[in-house]
Parts: structure tokens; sequence; C-alpha cells
């Protein structure tokens, strides 16, 4: 497109021009469209959206040090935010050892013999990343450890961040054997004679509290850096961190944050929940107020906000502590006595969501079994007929299993789905360690998002990375397929819970923007937004829907800077890595990130 002078002399030129692509943005394309708009130019001028109009229009709007970016079929959106993700961890885990791209048992091994080899004078083998169904039951054993790394303490974070795999050595230096009792809010899986197997749950990884290593400030930092540069290639311009605080493991996470605003490293846009300890009670909300209002008063809450807070409410249903309504099954189908656990009594998490939604702060559940999404559906419930509409913009993350009686509660209490997509198909963890051991009415509602679609429940999207992939465009394929690319399974849930792709997108753009107060400017291709944009090739709606994984990320824009090429060797942002940190101390990953 030619050069053109502005028939008005009060009409500034853009600073860059997309053109020649297809646009989605959610107030433009109807849900259930499989077509985004085509023949539009979007404008961007001193980091704002100035224009979006047809591709003739913008021609006047492009001067000579415009950069105008020919999109070549390719499509224009908002920047991808994750409502719930744990940058921190995920980044440091990166730099520790790293299990994640595991493809068995034995991979995982061999990847941790060849950790300890590389790293000699490690005190501690710390990470994660293993998965559960590489292993019988789930369960990793200490003795795979002790075969490999004998004279170490070995501590590793299951990819859920649920579990822990600890070798003897780990267990002699925390004084654990037969004679440790499994704590109330966890479960250590034991040897006949009861001494600990290798594997603990949930709150039992904090039996190793008083001797894991911590995680020092500038790995933290490192961490938070790595993440954000791995994120911004993913299209990601924004996020909510689920889990800021001083939480085992990582005690410097709110300082990397402060540390990255001083040094202008942190280009992403952040809220950040603030973690509940549930065995403080109702005085800790003193210090998460005076903490929002500190942040708040560092002139940048456009950059980095605490107005969230984390309630863990149960577990995970693999390794059966997310809480249910009805009993787990037992390896021959029959029903136990477990129900899972509720990790904050309900009447002390209803009285705790009064408490903080009255001081403004936005409620944040981990809710992943039907009776954990009851308990705090009825907190939220409680918040609003005690105070009112505080716009709080309340919120649900993972939502496993809904009770169909409690699907039209969301939008009756204003409660945001907050959804994982990528969880919602059928994988060896799904199918070997969850669906055999609950009981039908769970099993047959696995993630019912187009139930809450077609109740009119606002959906937001995110990932729970490292838990999983923070890839928006891997979520999205699962949530239009509800089947993993190139596989032959059947649609987790029936094809009745698939949403459309523009709902799909929606969720990771303008619903994420809702849930972080951010809709005002951000999560829309609108006049006036901020110019945080992401570019995506092949077209999502001009591909077949069991094709979608295919689609790729080939820049991100953040104010109107693009701080992520595909075709560059490392995406453009000006942020540190490890490697400009030294050597930062090893430390340990955080425990139960969900």
């Amino acid at each position: 497109m030619a050069a053109a002078v502005p028939d008005d002399a009060q009409t500034p030129f853009a600073d860059t021009v997309f053109t020649g692509g297809a646009l989605f943005s959610s107030d433009l394309v109807t849900a259930g469209s499989r077509e985004a708009l085509t023949g539009l130019a979007v404008a961007v001028r001193d980091g704002r959206i100035a224009a979006v109009c047809s591709e003739e229009a913008a021609s006047v709007l492009i001067g000579p040090d415009t950069e105008v970016v020919d999109l070549a079929g390719a499509l224009l959106a908002p920047g991808f935010q994750d409502a719930h993700i744990h940058p921190m961890s995920g980044g440091v885990e990166l730099l520790q050892c790293n299990l994640t791209g595991s493809e068995d048992a034995a991979d995982a091994l061999a990847t941790i013999a060849r950790y300890a080899a590389e790293n000699p004078d490690a005190e501690w083998i710390v990470g994660g990343g293993w998965s559960m169904d590489h292993f019988a039951s789930g369960a990793p054993l200490r003795g795979a450890l002790d075969a490999i790394v004998p004279d170490r303490p070995v501590l590793l974070a299951s990819r859920d961040h649920h579990s822990s795999w600890a070798n003897t050595a780990a267990m002699r230096l925390a004084g654990i054997d037969a004679a440790t009792a499994d704590p109330a809010d966890g479960r250590i899986e034991r040897e006949a004679d009861g001494f600990p197997a290798g594997t603990f749950h949930e709150g039992a990884s904090d039996l190793f509290a008083a001797v894991r290593p911590t995680v020092s400030e500038d790995l933290a930092y490192a961490g938070l850096l790595r993440a954000q540069r791995d994120l911004l290639a993913q299209g990601i311009t924004g996020w909510q961190d689920a889990l800021v605080g001083d939480f085992p493991g990582i005690a410097g996470g709110l300082a990397s944050y402060r540390r990255a605003l001083a040094e202008g490293t942190l280009k992403a846009h952040v809220v950040g929940a603030q973690w509940w300890e549930r065995a403080d009670g109702i005085g800790q909300l003193d210090e998460m107020i005076h903490l929002r209002d500190e942040i708040a008063a560092l002139g940048h809450e456009d950059r980095l906000s605490l107005g969230s807070i984390k309630f863990m409410v149960d577990g995970v249903a693999e390794n059966h502590t997310a809480a249910m309504l009805e009993p787990y099954r037992d390896g021959h189908g029959h029903h136990t006595e477990n129900r899972g656990l509720s990790f904050i009594p309900a009447e002390k998490l209803r009285e705790y969501a009064i408490a903080a939604d009255a001081a403004g702060f936005q409620l944040h559940f981990h809710a992943l079994g039907d009776r954990a999404v009851r308990e705090a559906l009825d907190a939220v419930e409680a918040a609003a007929a005690a105070n009112g509409d505080t716009d709080g913009r309340h919120h649900l993350a993972h939502i496993q299993v809904i009770d169909e009686t409690d699907v039209p509660r969301f939008a009756a209490v204003g409660a945001v789905a907050n959804m994982q997509p990528l969880w919602a198909c059928h994988e060896d963890q799904m199918d070997d360690l969850t669906l055999p051991f609950l009981a039908e009415s769970a099993a047959s509602r696995q993630y019912p998002f187009g139930d809450l679609r077609r109740a009119g429940v606002r959906l937001a999207g995110g990932s729970d990375w490292p838990v999983s992939s923070a890839d928006p465009l891997a979520g999205v394929h699962i949530a239009v397929n509800r089947v993993a690319p190139l596989s032959d399974a059947e649609p987790l849930g029936g094809a009745h819970q698939r949403l459309d792709l523009a709902t799909a997108l929606a969720a990771y753009t303008s619903g994420t923007a809702y849930v972080n107060h951010r809709d005002h400017d951000t999560g829309l291709v609108r006049a006036g937004y901020l110019g945080n944009l992401v570019v995506v090739e092949p077209n999502p709606f001009a591909v077949p829907a069991e094709e979608l994984y295919a689609c790729q990320v080939v820049s991100t824009w953040i104010d109107g800077e693009r701080v992520y090429a595909r075709d560059e060797a490392s995406p453009t942002a000006d942020s540190p890595d490890a490697s400009d940190l030294g050597n930062p101390a090893i430390g340990t990953p955080v425990p139960s990130l969900h």
C-alpha cells in the first residue's frame, strides 16, 4: 500500500498498519461463525489502536515512517491473556531438573541421572514435571531415584504440582519414616511395612519444608523473565498469576515482579492473585490489603496489580483429593469412603469470601471437583448477599466436574468459569488415573464447557502452566474438538461440550480481559484500546477444526511494540535471561500450584 499524505493536516500518520489479512475481535464476530472479518486494516499510533477501518481508508494513515505489516492472509486478534498461570515457578522449573518433556518413566529417570551428573556440586536435585501416568498407580518409587542418585536428596514435583517424588536421602534429612503420619491435607504412598514409598500427595509435600532449599531471589527473577519470554512467543500479552506471595519454595515472587517493574523488564500486563494461607485464617487479610495498596502506590497498576485472592478449595482428581459429591471408586469399581479434600471448611470459605469481597478483592478459586465448585459458588453467593454488587468478577478455575444443578448458578451469582481447555480430552492421565475411579455422575460430566456456554456463563481461558502447556492455540484446538490432535478418540464428555471457534478465542481474549478488569483497554481490537495484538497463521477460521493445532503465532505486540517475531532468532523483548544473572542458586519447585 503506497504512502499517502493525510487530507486533514491534523491527522497524524500511524506508527504501524496491519493489512491484508483477517480480523478477530469478539465484539465484531458473531459466536458460532466460522469466518473472521476481511478487508479491514488496523492502525496503531502511540501504543494504542488508532483506527479499525477499510484498507482503502487506512491508506491516508500511512506515512514515510509507518511500518506496514502485510498479514498475507493471517489472522490479527487481540493479544491472548491467561486467566490462571504460574509463570514464576514455570520459569524456575525450566532452569532446574525439568522433566516436562519426558516420554515415559525411563526417560524421566535418564533425565534426572543426566542432570545429577551435570550438576555434581548441587546439594539437592530439585525440579519437576513428571507425569503420573508414567508410573504404576500414578506413584513413582523412592527406589528408582535411589538407584541413580543415592547420596544426595532428590525432590521433584509432579507435572500437576499436587504430588512430590522423593528419594530416601531426602526423607532421611526431613526425618520422615514409617512413623510419620499423613497430614490432614495430604497423603503418603507407603510400602507394605508402612515406610513412605516415595510419592507425597498435596500437603504431605510440606513435610520437606524445613529442609528443602528455597529459590533465591535471583533465580526467581530469572524464572520470571524466562517465562515471560516463552509466553510472549505464544501470543500471551497478559495474565493472572494464580499464586503471588511467600509460598513454600519461592519467597521472592513479589520481589521479582517489583524488580521487573523497576528495571523496565515487565512487558506483560499482570494481575497477581495473593495466596490465601488456609491455616492462617482471617487475620492475613490486613497484610493482603497492605500489599495491594503498596503495589498500587507504585503507579503502575496498568502493568501490575494485586487485586485478587487465590483460595485453594480442593485437590485434583488423579490423586483422589478433588472434593466430590459422590465418593471415589476403588480399582474394582466399588464405592469407597473417600470424597476428596476440602482444604478450607465450607463455612470458613464463606466467611473469608465475604470479608475479602468487602475489602474490594476479586475471589479466585481453585475448584476442581463438583463439591468444591458448589462450595465456591456458595461463597460467591454469600459475598453478594452480604456486600451487594462489588464488581469483583470472581472466578472458579479448573471446574473439571460441575453438578448439573450448579451450572446455571455461575450466571446467577456473576461468577466466571475459568477454563483450562487443554485438559478436556481423553489422554492417559484422564483414562487411566481419573475416569475409572470417579462415580458415574462425575465421570460423565468432565469439563462441561458447552453446558456453561448455553447457560449464558462468562468464560475465560487459562492454562495452569507449568501443569500443562501455556499455548492458547493448543487450548483452543481442544475446546473446539474435545479431542487431542491426530487422535481417533471420542470427544470427552460428548460432542455437545464442544465450543465454537469464536467462543474459544473470545475466552482467551475478551473473556480474560474481563476477569482481569482490563476490558476497558484490552481484549478487543477497537479504536482507543492498547495495541496488544497477536498475528496467527494460518487463519484459524480458514482451516478445518481438526487442524487448528497447526496454527502458530507469527508475532506478538504489546503497546504497539513488537515483542516477539517468529522469524527472529529470539523474542525482541529486552529482558535478560538466566545467563545474564550469573548462576543463581539452585532451589526447589513449589508444590500444589493449581
